[in-house]
């Protein structure tokens, strides 16, 4: 299952990546990794700043 979600990050990375490198270059990868990487730590910062919110009372 972990599986499937590093496939749909790298899957959102790789057109992300390809707008700055070319899809053919030696360090394709690496960077589409880092990509990833950057990807994830957006969606758990999104994750913990919606979680995080104070409610106001009423």
């Amino acid at each position: 299952m972990l599986g499937w979600l590093v496939r749909i990050l790298f899957a959102f990375a790789a057109p992300i990546t390809a707008l700055f490198v070319a899809r053919d270059a030696l360090n394709f990868g690496l960077i589409q990794t880092v990509v990833t990487m950057l990807l994830v730590t957006a969606v758990v910062w999104l994750i913990a700043a919606y979680t995080g919110r104070s409610q106001s009372p009423r």
